[in-house]
């Protein structure tokens, strides 16, 4: 009877450190699957007089994105006379960024 009821004792504590365990996994293997159906995108940020052009890896989840690469394209001064200029160029070379990125990752 002792036997069964340590048998007992070390089953429960097995299945408590195996539940611990579960609990502070990362993702459980979903962090995979969203990187997996992440897309890259164009994205641009404006932050202490600089406006950023970078292309990022995004996967969208229902608490929000989640990024998983970036790469940075182009800042610009916001005050620089040919803003716009440099704007628009830095784009276009983001979007050409985003499609080769993407074919790479088919």
């Amino acid at each position: 009877m002792r036997l069964l009821i340590l048998l007992a004792v070390v089953l429960l504590i097995v299945l408590a450190v195996m539940l611990v365990v579960n609990a502070f996994r990362q993702d459980g293997g979903r962090g995979r699957a969203l990187e997996a159906d992440a897309r890259w995108e164009t994205y641009t940020s404006s932050a202490d007089g600089v406006t950023t052009v970078v292309v990022r890896k995004v996967a969208r989840t229902p608490r929000g994105p989640v990024e998983y690469g970036r790469q940075s394209i182009a800042s610009i001064p916001d005050d620089d006379p040919d803003w716009e200029t440099r704007y628009h160029e830095a784009m276009a070379q983001a979007r050409s960024r985003v499609a080769a990125l993407q074919i790479e990752a088919e």
